[in-house]
């Protein structure tokens, strides 16, 4: 009779990981990252449908940057709300509360002279603040989150109205403008490209490929499977390709424009936390199970409090950049503008009972909504299409999310 040898592991001796095909690593390494990777391909298709329809306008030099300007009070409100989602919490106030943080901004710089660096840093303070004020009901006094941020969305709408007196405050200082509307600076000799832009490009495809460098030899330190040689090396290239592109587009036109560089710092920051900081863990067991969380140790009023602290202080900051992209503080900022932020990022992979989702997600989630917006406004679809659209859209990603699970059995 014959018979198979087998490792300890119980796996047939040419079965390891470093032996797998190359189509079956891929395979399961989708299977494996489904959330992570099912919305950057749907990303990637969306920009190339678009490019198409446009003609080629949606990636043009000028188009990209004023993308990234349109949707970055988004981004910044999707990552900060996909903390909250993650611990198991919900926050409907972020619209007003941006709303309410430009208006008191406005009445500072245009009313009462107050240097736009100052009143920057006190209109954060009240965001924070007011993060404070709505997670010390939910954290400490146990009133669920839903209700508490639903009577600070009515609250934060009608103090707008009283600081604004129903009338739009403008114009804002050039340097308080250009959080939203300016770019780096030119520096170095002329070409035709703009070099702080191409350096910056440099440096962070540098620093993504020692990640994934170091990332593989950790992996195959503690024997874990990774992806074959040749893949790893293809999805190197294909990083490296994407920014090059990116890189060029931007360095093409004025360069990187500011709010970019304050998301990058915001994404690098919050994804460490996340990954790395015990609180980042407390945040996603807390969200995951939280009879666990408190049984293991997690203290979950504390870390359900900086949740909200945390919201609060990045709502602040982007009422301050939707204020500058604008120029002027209205009545109506805000608006709706927390379901933009719930809705990337439930499409960036967060899950309705908490305890899954990146900040990254939340980014790709708050993408895919802009570029939607964008093209189909470049293709002159109405709003109201549009509405529809990206309800479907929403519909699509949420639906994937219960299919995934029920097909991983999670």
């Amino acid at each position: 009779m014959t018979t198979t040898t087998t490792t300890p592991t119980g796996t047939p001796p040419d079965g390891g990981p470093g032996r797998r095909s190359a189509g079956a690593a891929l395979l399961n390494s989708l299977r494996t990252n489904m959330r992570q990777y099912g919305m950057l391909i749907a990303l990637v298709f969306i920009v190339v449908l678009f490019q198409i329809w446009t003609d080629g306008t949606l990636l043009l030099p000028n188009n990209v940057s004023n993308l990234i300007q349109q949707n970055g009070y988004i981004l910044i409100l999707a990552m900060g709300m996909m903390l909250v989602i993650i611990a198991g919490h919900i926050d409907l106030s972020v619209g007003s509360l941006v709303g309410f943080v430009g208006a008191l901004s406005a009445v500072m710089m245009v009313k009462h002279d107050v240097p736009w660096v100052l009143a920057l840093i006190v209109s954060l303070l009240i965001g924070a603040a007011a993060g404070a004020w709505q997670g010390f009901w939910v954290a400490y006094i146990g009133i669920p989150s839903f209700i508490v941020t639903l009577a600070g969305m009515l609250l934060f709408r009608g103090a707008t109205q009283i600081v604004l007196e129903g009338q739009s405050i403008a114009p804002f200082p050039k340097g308080f403008q250009n959080i939203a509307q300016g770019f780096l600076p030119e520096m170095g000799p002329y070409t035709q490209y703009h070099n702080p832009t191409l350096v910056i490009g440099l440096l962070l495809i540098v620093a993504l490929l020692w990640k994934e460098w170091r990332d593989r030899r950790a992996q195959l330190a503690y024997e874990l499977e990774v992806l074959p040689l040749g893949l790893w090396l293809l999805k190197c290239v294909a990083i490296v390709a994407a920014l090059v592109a990116f890189t060029l587009t931007l360095a093409s036109f004025r360069g990187v424009p500011v709010v970019l560089l304050l998301m990058c710092v915001l994404l690098i920051g919050l994804g460490f936390v996340m990954r790395n900081a015990v609180i980042g863990r407390h945040i996603y067991a807390l969200g995951g199970n939280k009879a666990a969380a408190k049984l293991s140790g997690v203290k979950d009023q504390r870390v359900t409090f900086l949740v909200f602290v945390n919201m609060g202080l990045l709502a602040a900051l982007a009422g301050c950049v939707y204020a500058a992209r604008l120029n002027a503080a209205t009545p109506n900022a805000g608006t709706m503008f927390e379901l933009e932020a719930i809705a990337a990022s439930f499409i960036g992979g967060a899950s309705m009972s908490g305890g899954v989702g990146t900040v990254m997600g939340a980014v790709i989630g708050g993408l895919v909504l802009g570029v939607l917006n964008n093209g189909m406004s470049l293709v002159g679809i109405g709003t109201d299409y549009q509405q529809v659209i990206k309800g479907l859209v929403l519909l699509a990603a949420v639906g994937f999310d219960v299919w995934n699970k029920r097909r991983t059995g999670s």
